[in-house]
């Protein structure tokens, strides 16, 4: 099992590390610019240079059935989500095979929205209990996967 964290804009990464950390877990922290990272033998920085989607692509590409990515990125979740691996979202969303699909056409329709100028903004700030909700999510995850690696 090894977590994937698309890193540019996470702010859950310290959280990553500490449960990491207390379960053993290697970790990826993959970006498109250097990053300050823990140096330890858990934690891989990986710097992927070449344009807007190459760290998701690198993503892509290396994950894999028991592994976890953690990114607010929409398509990266629904591709995650085909080669086996379970995805958190920041906030401590659960994206799922029966859930992408709808995540996916709200994105389209937000994206849209915004593009006319009918809306405006982003997300919603990041809370104290977002942080606790993806604690608990990433937690419930890995007991997750654990199980299913002993059947």
């Amino acid at each position: 099992m090894t977590i994937y964290v698309d890193a540019d804009a996470c702010p859950v990464k310290d959280e990553v590390y500490r449960v990491a950390r207390r379960y053993r877990i290697k970790v990826v922290v993959v970006s498109n610019a250097p990053l300050f990272v823990p140096k330890e033998d858990l934690i891989e920085p990986v710097v992927v240079r070449g344009g807007f989607d190459a760290a998701d692509d690198w993503i892509a590409e290396h994950i894999g059935a028991g592994d976890i990515a953690i990114t607010s990125d929409i398509p990266l979740a629904d591709r995650c989500l085909k080669a086996g691996a379970r995805v958190l979202g920041p906030k401590g969303d659960v994206f799922t095979e029966d859930s992408i699909g709808g995540a996916l056409a709200t994105r389209a329709l937000l994206d849209m929205l915004r593009q006319s100028g009918a809306i405006g903004g982003g997300p919603a700030p990041f809370a104290r209990a977002d942080r606790s909700r993806f604690l608990s999510k990433l937690d419930e995850t890995i007991h997750a996967i654990r199980r299913d690696i002993r059947k």
